[in-house]
């Protein structure tokens, strides 16, 4: 962990993730790859502004040294994107491409930042969970030292453009947890800081060489394990 690379680093989960990594004193080297400046500094980032995404795999061939763990919380909306064929472009394609880059730069461990029910019954129809499904068996085809997959379910917090229907679901959820208690809540969504910090700590678990598995999935309760129950500031 002494070198990361945070993909996605202007978006709500990979946002967290850059802030949480740049506060943490055991890391030397924090890189980005992004269209536009992340908003966290730090004495340890290394920003790199791009805004033709086709150059990010050359940029990423190109940090030295090699980050240890890449991290990617890369994605857009249907809506951002201009329909489904543009989404696809950045939530599967560009996420395969710089998977593909970060393994042959020798980046050990790569986390990415999925979605629950990806592996489901609908994973096959459902535009959203097919992209998913398919960077996921990309990582896992790769065959880094460790591949960790966050799985998350409702994603809450402050996009700077909100989902459409996204506060609606935002708001119930956690009025649902305020009403029935906290684990109801966690079941059905998880806050956008606690994932960050379950996709650190799982990173910081598999350099250690304790990952229970080579290809690890963190669903909803093991991301409120560790990204809360279990978080050490």
């Amino acid at each position: 962990m002494a070198s990361n690379l945070v993909l996605g680093s202007t978006g709500l989960v990979g946002s967290n993730i850059l802030a949480t990594l740049l506060t943490d004193s055991s890391i030397s080297a924090v890189h980005t790859i992004s269209r536009r400046a992340p908003k966290s500094t730090g004495p340890t980032l290394h920003a790199t502004i791009e805004a033709d995404t086709t150059q990010w795999a050359a940029k990423l061939a190109g940090i030295k040294p090699t980050p240890s763990t890449a991290f990617s919380g890369l994605g857009t909306t249907r809506a951002q994107a201009g329909g489904i064929a543009n989404q696809w472009k950045i939530d599967h394609d560009l996420n395969v491409e710089l998977a593909r880059a970060a393994k042959e730069a020798g980046v050990r461990s790569f986390v990415f930042i999925s979605s629950t029910g990806s592996d489901g019954l609908l994973a096959n129809w459902l535009p959203y969970s097919k992209m998913k499904k398919g960077v996921e068996q990309t990582v896992k085809e790769l065959d880094f030292e460790t591949a960790i997959i966050v799985r998350p379910a409702i994603i809450m917090g402050d996009r700077e453009v909100p989902h459409q229907g996204g506060p609606f679901l935002i708001g119930a959820t956690r009025a649902l947890g305020r009403w029935f208690g906290l684990g109801v809540q966690d079941r059905l969504g998880q806050e956008a800081d606690v994932i960050a910090r379950a996709a650190v700590h799982a990173a910081k678990i598999a350099a250690e060489g304790k990952a229970p598995s080579k290809y690890w999935i963190l669903e909803s309760s093991e991301i409120v394990r560790l990204g809360r129950t279990e978080w050490k500031d």
